[in-house]
């Protein structure tokens, strides 16, 4: 089982909320866009693995991670415990991989989105346009992000 921190990266702009996407190319999967994020290491704390990988995936900084995570480290003799509140948490219950993911909005300080091994097409896409290319093109996503972005569209309609 894969344990993994993802980040859906907003921006608002003149003409509404945008998100950043990347495509990644998976051996034996079919190209998708998705959110920046990947696989928590042994022992790396959840934030950190969050800001490792969108550093990794985008060449980009963290500026913000939106809401209230309220990040605590708990530490004894016996070891440490990490308890934060992400946006929300996910669990594939089906498909071609098995995994765990916190996902936390965020914000990345100024700059342009770097191609390297892991990702590349990074782009800007307004919520409303990724909204409609799921209902219409769900396949231009990843299983995974379908779902990510489902429950993010519902979160927004619901809050915003």
């Amino acid at each position: 089982m894969y344990v993994n921190a993802r980040a859906i990266i907003e921006r608002q702009t003149r003409s509404g909320l945008e998100i950043l996407v990347q495509v990644r190319d998976k051996p034996n999967q079919p190209k998708g866009l998705e959110f920046p994020g990947g696989r928590v290491e042994e022992f790396e704390s959840i934030k950190a693995a969050l800001y490792r990988e969108v550093l990794e995936e985008t060449g980009l900084k963290i500026k913000i991670i939106k809401g209230d995570i309220n990040q605590r480290v708990y530490s004894n003799n016996d070891g440490s415990v990490e308890g934060l509140m992400p946006f929300f948490v996910y669990q594939t219950i089906h498909g071609p991989v098995d995994s765990i993911g916190f996902i936390f909005r965020c914000e990345v300080e100024e700059g342009e989105a770097a191609i390297n091994e892991e990702s590349y097409g990074h782009q800007w896409i307004r919520l409303a346009i990724l909204e409609e290319m799921l209902k219409n093109t769900p396949d231009a996503f990843d299983f995974l992000t379908q779902g990510l972005l489902d429950y993010y569209c519902y979160w927004v309609k619901v809050n915003c």
